[in-house]
């Protein structure tokens, strides 16, 4: 059955669905549709499911109950790791989610999150809306009938939660560790067995000992899930997500059946959500720093030799993927456009703040 068969006969085949439906039909009449976004967080997870909602409420604000989204959390229509498929399909309109979750579709997906060593928040926009990668997240979603847009960003993440402390490059070996995307593929090469564990699922696999240890975002979202009730020790700078963007995967027959006004209320919807996601982890991150300190959390750093053994197995895993035409070309654009913005940035910001914190005190 092709797409658009499948998306006529679906029961839940959303706005590309409706069409058919007795029910959806007077809805037409009136010029009202309704979408359905699933996504790759539980209901009320901080900060990622909150980027999901912004979406959603952005453009049911904008289009004044012409266009309407239904937001599911995961399990609710699919599961977390369900969603991609969900919508290539045609069960569900548009999803919101972490792009890398989906490295098994396209190794290249793991761009728009958050490669090893790779992007800071500013970088990857930089990159995104001025150095061709929303280009190359669009001919990538092509190949899965995808239209898709950045659509939040959690800042830095952590290096992650452990259950003891990390000394050298040895400790990881064995460690049973929860980290998706490239970054798992990396700390795969220093011998940990490597969990992908959907968010809502964490914090009981870690509190079962299923898992040693996890990365998940950083302190405010860390602290809403509870990791310091099960661990003390925080490994505050993480080398796997640097600036992890959010994205939104529209079923592109859905995305190209909508007005024009409409299709430029999604991609402003998802641009403000990008903003506002990250002020929001930001400005949250430092308050509960402080309270996971107060409360017995020992703030730790990696030593240089787990840094050095960190990008070595980070190189190996882009070098991997080189023979794929696609993710060759966007490996070179992204890292152009690193080279690009970080030597700016590193001289402009860098030596201000250096310079701001010194005076300051």
């Amino acid at each position: 059955m092709d797409r658009r068969s499948f998306l006529k006969n679906t029961a839940l085949g959303g706005g590309a669905a409706v069409a058919t439906s007795a029910l959806a039909a007077p809805l037409y009449a009136q010029g009202k549709r309704t979408l359905t976004m699933v996504t790759t967080w539980g209901r009320g997870l901080a900060g990622v499911f909150d980027a999901a909602q912004r979406v959603a409420d952005n453009i049911n604000g904008m289009a004044d109950g012409a266009l309407t989204i239904d937001v599911k959390g995961a399990g609710e229509l699919v599961g977390a790791f369900e969603v991609f498929d969900a919508v290539t399909a045609g069960q569900a309109d548009m999803y919101h989610g972490a792009d890398y979750y989906f490295v098994g579709q396209h190794p290249s997906y793991a761009f728009y999150t958050s490669v090893p060593f790779g992007m800071t928040a500013q970088e990857l926009v930089n990159w995104y809306y001025m150095d061709g990668g929303a280009e190359l997240h669009d001919e990538l979603g092509q190949i899965f009938g995808l239209k898709s847009f950045l659509a939040g960003n959690t800042g830095a993440q952590a290096g992650g939660w452990f259950s003891k402390e990390i000394n050298g490059p040895e400790d990881f070996n064995g460690l049973k560790f929860r980290m998706p995307g490239l970054g798992g593929k990396a700390l795969g090469k220093l011998g940990a067995s490597v969990q992908n564990i959907p968010g809502a699922e964490v914090y009981q696999a870690l509190a079962s000992g299923a898992i040693d240890g996890t990365e998940w975002i950083g302190p405010w979202a860390d602290e809403k899930a509870g990791f310091q009730e099960i661990t003390k020790f925080y490994y505050t700078a993480g080398f796997h997500e640097p600036g992890a963007g959010l994205s939104i995967g529209m079923n592109r027959e859905v995305f190209e059946s909508l007005t024009p006004a409409q299709q430029k209320m999604v991609e402003i919807g998802c641009a403000e959500a990008h903003q506002w996601n990250l002020a929001q982890f930001l400005s949250n991150n430092g308050a509960a720093l402080q309270r996971l300190q107060s409360s017995g959390v020992k703030t730790l750093e990696f030593p240089d030799s787990v840094w050095n053994a960190f990008g070595e197995a980070a190189n190996a895993v882009h070098q991997e993927n080189m023979d794929d035409e696609i993710y060759k070309r966007t490996y070179d654009s992204y890292m152009a456009s690193l080279k690009s913005s970080s030597g700016w940035i590193k001289k402009a910001d860098g030596a201000y703040t250096a310079q701001r914190d010194r005076v300051l005190g």
